[in-house]
């Protein structure tokens, strides 16, 4: 004699419980959002005049900027001519070059007063910063 098991088997989909996984990748994006640190660089703002034929320099030189205002940093410092005088000595004694980043609405004549200076110190690689187009 055969007795009949009664048995069902389930068919249907299995579901997959997401909330945990939806706050593990909150907790992960809360980490990693406060883990990161956000620093901002200080700057000089100059919009630098547009030149079709300049050259890339790839070398270590240093860096003499004139903003807008006429005003003269020399490595990211505030200089004066005087100042800038005992600070470019060494560099005529060196041969290093040196970068003018002059913004395009300062003064023509404080850019010369630079490269005077730069030139009766002796300094003979003196190289304007330019915006490749």
């Amino acid at each position: 004699m055969r007795f009949k098991r009664h048995t069902k088997i389930e068919h249907g989909l299995k579901q997959i419980d997401i909330a945990p996984l939806i706050d593990v990748i909150f907790l992960l994006l809360i980490f990693f959002m406060l883990s990161s640190s956000f620093t901002f660089q200080s700057g000089i703002n100059v919009k630098l005049p547009k030149a079709v034929t300049s050259d890339v320099l790839k070398e270590e030189i240093f860096i003499l900027t004139i903003s807008s205002e006429n005003i003269i940093y020399f490595n990211g410092v505030v200089t004066t001519l005087e100042e800038l005088e005992n600070e470019l000595t060494p560099l005529s004694k060196n041969n290093s070059p040196l970068l003018i980043k002059a913004d395009r609405r300062a003064s023509m004549g404080r850019i010369v007063d630079v490269w005077d200076l730069c030139r009766s110190l002796g300094i003979e690689r003196i190289n304007i910063a330019t915006h490749q187009e």
